[in-house]
């Protein structure tokens, strides 16, 4: 009789952990409701394979998220069945589980902004936001119908879980309930080992997130397999830097040549303004779709436009991360994010040769301009170790009745602010400026409503603002006196909503201009062919004659005879890196597959015919990872310490 009633509760306590894969799977469903144009599944069978996939990864974290209410329901503590306990693991069940089912929601909105699950990174990345209240309410205002889902479904569980009660028991064997207690404990508790690692076999490692893309056949789908609280989990206390071998050195200086020097003289420097646009994908700018033979396409960016006729373009550009601050380290120091961002890494805060630590040993001014609150989006310490002498945010800029309410100062009025200041700088200087109005909750000055064509999704009109801000900068630098001596760069972080499907494609989710404009005429043109972010750092070492060794893995756009173009980014589970007539799709492991170059959806999987070119991308992909791992590792940052990485 013992032994039935504590199968009873046994019985009671896999209900309610299949509770939580049950809406576990209807946060699935709901996912790919809101990110279906992102995540195209041909059918209703492929979409239940992939929940069958997920469920190895369901099962990881929702036995992290019920370590304490199992342990406390299979405890023999002979009070197990008592009203009061059970009350107890009530709040012991629903307090975390409600929570990580939470971050499931998060995502069906943020998803979009990185083509990601939200993982630790994503957090830190929250946390270091001053203004979080009002980015909550921001947050709630425009998807309150996600918060309306998230309270439906914890009524809905709250509902379920209350129609099974386990009975009060008080006639007790001791013997017979301790012995089948104890073995049931132990058989429990291994149970629980193999769901955690996702597997009994002792030869394999935990399962992490590039686990979900062993199985996938399109790189997205991999989203669909993970869950959002495993994501969290699996990258908590993970910075994901390990050390690489394999490659060999004649290789990895043959494909990437990390150490560059140019030998370009330039006989009065030239001041540098980069400017980092915030979320303005490429798909965005009409001059830089001209050859995407888009039907019926329209642009959002007249001024842009008209000064790309005056500039050098490249309109195969990709960033290498997918958020702001991974575009902070890949453009000023050329160094790209991959599962991590660097910035967040224990590495972080070594010696790094950037564009902002020889630009000073030139002699330039550098400054950073970000109208956020001060520290936001960790800009400012990540600036304090590249070494900028100078940063400007909203505290500076000390006017509130410009601030937008959420993110920052608009970007009219912040970069009129920009020009002020640059105006006041002893030449040579330089200055970057991260703006911030293109973004979520897609808002502009009340002044300006109905003047920027709403287009066909709420970003349209907040790029038209932008650039309109852009035109507004422009024209007022035009009259300073360091106008023409002057390079400006634009480009962008990362991309953000999307509408030609030409642009749902994987790799051109990451598709972002580049522009480089002089007034003296001297940089024309529109160039195709691949370039990324950390191309952008050497190009402007090339640019302003700087003539000694330094650590990049980008090239000079404008003048790099020896290192053919590539492009590397990543998705949040596999790299992707492009050279020649290829895509070659890769985890840490394993090699997912190949693609002609013009196959931006990776639809057409060519790695069951392998090619001598295959060998050489895979060797090339594996090399940079190699190269880029041990030099992070090793503090081999700058020309200055060891240029190896065997």
């Amino acid at each position: 009789m013992d032994k039935s009633f504590r199968i009873n509760e046994y019985k009671i306590l896999a209900y309610r952990l299949l509770l939580a894969y049950f809406f576990y799977f209807i946060a699935r469903i709901l996912f790919y409701i809101y990110n279906q144009d992102l995540v195209a599944i041909d059918s209703i069978g492929s979409f239940l394979k992939l929940c069958v996939l997920g469920l190895t990864f369901d099962t990881t974290a929702i036995l992290y998220t019920n370590l304490l209410f199992i342990l406390l329901s299979v405890l023999p503590l002979i009070i197990n069945t008592l009203p009061k306990f059970q009350k107890l693991l009530f709040w012991v069940y629903f307090f975390p589980n409600l929570i990580a089912f939470a971050t499931n929601f998060i995502d069906f909105a943020y998803y979009r902004f990185t083509f990601a699950r939200a993982s630790v990174a994503s957090l830190e990345s929250i946390n270091n936001e001053p203004n979080k209240s009002g980015l909550l309410f921001s947050f709630v205002g425009d998807y309150w119908h996600i918060f309306l889902l998230f309270g439906i479904c914890t009524f809905l569980w709250i509902k379920l879980y209350k129609r099974v009660q386990i009975v009060k028991q008080q006639d007790y064997n001791s013997a017979r309930y301790f012995s089948f207690s104890i073995f049931a404990f132990l058989l429990i508790g291994v149970l629980i080992i193999g769901g955690i690692r996702g597997d009994f076999k002792h030869s394999t490692r935990p399962i992490t997130l590039i686990d979900a893309s062993r199985h996938v056949e399109m790189p997205e789908h991999a989203n669909i397999v993970l869950n959002t609280p495993f994501s969290i989990i699996r990258t908590f206390g993970n910075n994901n830097f390990e050390k690489k071998s394999g490659i060999s050195e004649a290789i990895i200086q043959k494909a990437f040549h990390p150490i560059k020097e140019y030998p370009r003289e330039v006989s009065q420097k030239p001041n540098i303004v980069l400017i980092i646009l915030e979320s303005v994908s490429r798909e965005y700018v009409g001059s830089f779709n001209k050859e995407m033979g888009i039907e019926n396409y329209v642009g959002y960016t007249p001024f842009i436009d008209s000064l790309a006729q005056h500039s050098l373009i490249f309109t195969n550009a990709y960033t290498n991360g997918r958020k702001s601050i991974h575009a902070m380290s890949s453009i000023l120091a050329g160094i790209p994010s991959f599962k991590t961002a660097y910035t967040s890494s224990p590495y972080a805060t070594q010696k790094t040769q950037s564009l902002i630590s020889n630009l000073n040993e030139m002699g330039y001014d550098t400054s950073f301009f970000h109208g956020a609150p001060n520290g936001s989006m960790g800009f400012s310490g990540y600036a304090n170790i590249l070494g900028f002498d100078h940063y400007y945010g909203k505290t500076e800029y000390n006017n509130d009745a410009d601030y937008d309410g959420i993110w920052g100062i608009w970007d009219e009025p912040f970069l009129g602010y920009v020009n002020e200041e640059l105006s006041k700088k002893q030449e040579p200087f330089m200055g970057t400026v991260f703006t911030v109005t293109s973004h979520t909750p897609y808002i502009i000055p009340e002044k300006y409503e109905g003047k920027f064509p709403e287009g066909h999704v709420a970003m349209h009109k907040c790029i038209g603002y932008t650039d309109h801000a852009l035109k507004t900068f422009f024209e007022a630098a035009a009259k300073e006196s360091w106008y023409e001596n002057t390079i400006f760069v634009i480009t962008a972080d990362h991309t953000n909503q999307i509408y030609y499907d030409e642009y749902l494609k994987m790799v051109n989710r990451f598709a972002v201009p580049i522009l480089f404009y002089s007034p003296k005429g001297d940089l024309l043109g529109s160039n195709n062919d691949l370039a990324m972010q950390i191309d952008i750092f050497p190009t402007l070492m090339d640019l302003t004659g700087y003539n000694k060794p330094f650590r990049s893995w980008g090239r000079s756009l404008v003048s790099d005879s020896i290192q053919k173009p590539y492009a590397i980014t990543h998705n949040g589970s596999n790299m992707m890196f492009m050279r020649d007539s290829l895509i070659g799709v890769f985890t840490n492991d394993n090699t997912l597959g190949f693609y002609d170059i013009s196959d931006k959806g990776l639809t057409n999987n060519l790695k069951s015919e392998p090619t001598e070119n295959m060998q050489q991308i895979e060797q090339m992909a594996r090399g940079f990872e190699q190269d880029y791992m041990n030099r992070i590792i090793d503090g081999h940052l700058s020309a200055e310490e060891s240029t190896g990485s065997q």
